[in-house]
């Protein structure tokens, strides 16, 4: 391996999940350029492993380690993070909230010491690790870098994406959390992403919040501040328009002219986009002083040591990183 290759770094994340089956998976038929080095339980690793009927030797590296120059996916390369369990495939709970925060510490701490820039996380339970006290992984990370509030979620697909101004919201409170400001901020990361990434300036939908971007009030959303918005944008990029109503904007013939449809919360936008390419894509943290890339699907626990899930999110989160 040539010296300019950089690890990947990856969070198993939630150990009661199927992540490590789809990691397995994503390996077992599949040549990755840099290094890969995961940070979970070895024993858990070891013992869903071989109940998942996997083979894979295994290289026990030190957090402290720094010679990334001599890593190779010859074998899992892999941080030990001690997790206590009574069976490698247990309910969803609360005893995992120190290891997967031991995880993250670990990984962040890799990366900011030795200027790394690919990571990938599984899929955390926010029900048990958030407690509602941050929305997602996404924020989480905006905490944890010190970048509140600048920050901003893509699900990449090379054919379409999108992106929603709310994240893991109540529908209730929506409304009370989009601003002209969440609005410019999106667009400014997502032009910064396309730009860097692809060398070109994206064109952006943007949906608006009620039916048929309607209400049956004066002064809505669209009135006060989705379309000032949208209008002010246009002024330095005429490659936005909208507000679209949501239930139009995924036709094929609208969506031929976007790559990039906005919408104002997490699921008007997510769920036509799984609708639409299934697992072929990638939930992508925007703004973050690294590339953040997660598979674009929860812990699954339904799944969980069946051998049936789909590796193609995670197979595609890592060629994204492998260049």
């Amino acid at each position: 391996m040539s010296k300019n290759k950089h690890p990947i770094i990856i969070v198993a994340g939630e150990p009661n999940s199927i992540f490590l089956e789809i990691f397995f998976k994503s390996i077992k038929n599949h040549h990755y350029k840099n290094p890969l080095l995961i940070i979970a339980s070895k024993n858990l690793l070891e013992g869903q492993m071989i109940k998942l009927g996997f083979n894979f030797k295994i290289n026990s590296i030190d957090k402290n380690f720094n010679q990334f120059n001599k890593l190779n996916n010859k074998k899992i390369n892999l941080i030990n993070i001690d997790y206590k369990f009574n069976n490698c495939f247990e309910k969803i709970s609360n005893k995992s909230n120190d290891y997967i925060k031991k995880s993250f510490e670990v990984a962040l701490k890799i990366i900011n010491q030795n200027n790394l820039t690919n990571f990938v996380n599984g899929p955390i339970s926010k029900k048990y690790f958030l407690k509602g006290k941050t929305l997602g992984i996404t924020e989480y990370l905006a905490e944890k870098t010190k970048l509140k509030g600048k920050v901003g979620m893509l699900i990449f697909n090379k054919n379409l994406s999108v992106s929603p101004i709310t994240t893991h919201l109540p529908l209730k409170n929506v409304h009370k959390e989009i601003t002209k400001q969440k609005i410019y901020t999106q667009v400014k990361l997502i032009n910064n992403f396309y730009k860097k990434k692809f060398n070109k300036l994206p064109r952006i939908a943007i949906t608006g919040l009620n039916p048929h971007c309607e209400s049956n009030f004066q002064n809505s959303e669209e009135d006060r501040i989705i379309i000032p918005a949208i209008k002010k944008l246009r002024l330095k990029n005429t490659k936005i328009n909208g507000p679209f109503p949501a239930d139009t904007i995924f036709t094929k013939s609208l969506l031929k002219n976007y790559d990039v449809v906005i919408g104002m919360y997490h699921d008007q936008v997510l769920s036509p986009m799984k609708a639409l390419f299934n697992f072929d894509a990638i939930n992508i943290t925007l703004g973050l002083p690294f590339t953040r890339i997660s598979p674009d699907h929860g812990p699954n626990y339904s799944m969980l040591g069946k051998n049936l899930s789909d590796p193609k999110s995670l197979i595609q989160a890592l060629k994204f990183l492998d260049k």
